[in-house]
């Protein structure tokens, strides 16, 4: 019962949460990085950087947050090749990951990558505030590191007061889609999103939709036993003045 859960009930529910700190993330490495790993980060990392400045304007643009091993983001820009994604990662193992599948050893540098990929590697929240408002068309955020303590529900990316930035940056009627197999951060996501009012938020599905390709972190999930839950918010119109 310490600070950090001011106000909060059971698992650390919703009520009078202070808001997320400047960092929600937990380690940002793991095992030491081999040569081709600090190659892949020091050229390739670089070619694929998102620049909000930069003349990168894909005429739909979609957003991961946490793209984990890179399968998903890999998975949605060769399907909708029309689609501009940004994949948002601190984790560098992570990083690597998806770079490597990307370019063969040896092409680091030189190697053509796709034309409707960014990375951007760093906490998503600070590139939401930089983003212009209805600029996203769609929102990833699957099986994100759940914090399951209850004095960690600050660090939770759902938050109710990461909610106004997340339908400001997002069109009127852009999904936000959110998988978790943790049950503590699925009755999380369940008390948040019923008592907000900028999102449309119908019960999750039990079965993965159709058009949401798979994850390693789905596979482990049900290889373990547990149940994922997947919902599909969809940002309702900003009321009229």
């Amino acid at each position: 019962m310490g600070e950090d859960q001011s106000g909060a009930g059971p698992e650390g529910c919703p009520r009078a949460l202070k808001p997320p700190p400047d960092r929600l993330y937990g380690r940002a490495r793991g095992h030491k990085l081999r040569p081709r790993q600090e190659r892949l980060l020091e050229v390739t990392l670089p070619r694929l950087a998102y620049d909000l400045h930069g003349s990168w304007r894909p005429e739909k643009l979609w957003l991961e947050v946490g793209f984990g091993s890179g399968e998903h983001a890999l998975a949605q820009i060769a399907t909708h090749p029309e689609v501009g994604l940004i994949g948002c990662e601190v984790f560098v193992n992570g990083i690597c990951s998806l770079l490597s599948h990307l370019v063969p050893e040896g092409g680091e540098a030189t190697a053509p990558l796709p034309g409707n990929l960014r990375l951007w590697a760093d906490d998503a929240r600070v590139l939401l505030r930089l983003l212009p408002d209805a600029s996203l068309d769609r929102l990833f955020l699957l099986f994100p590191d759940p914090w399951p303590k209850a004095r960690h529900a600050k660090r939770r990316f759902v938050h109710p007061a990461t909610l106004p930035l997340l339908a400001h940056v997002l069109r009127p009627g852009a999904e936000w889609r959110v998988a978790s197999d943790d049950p503590t951060y699925q009755s999380w996501v369940t008390d948040v999103m019923t008592a907000q009012s900028l999102f449309d938020a119908p019960p999750p599905a039990e079965q993965r939709p159709l058009d949401w390709p798979p994850t390693r972190y789905e596979a482990k999930a049900l290889r373990e036993g547990r149940s994922p839950l997947y919902w599909t918010f969809t940002v309702r119109p900003s009321p009229r003045p």
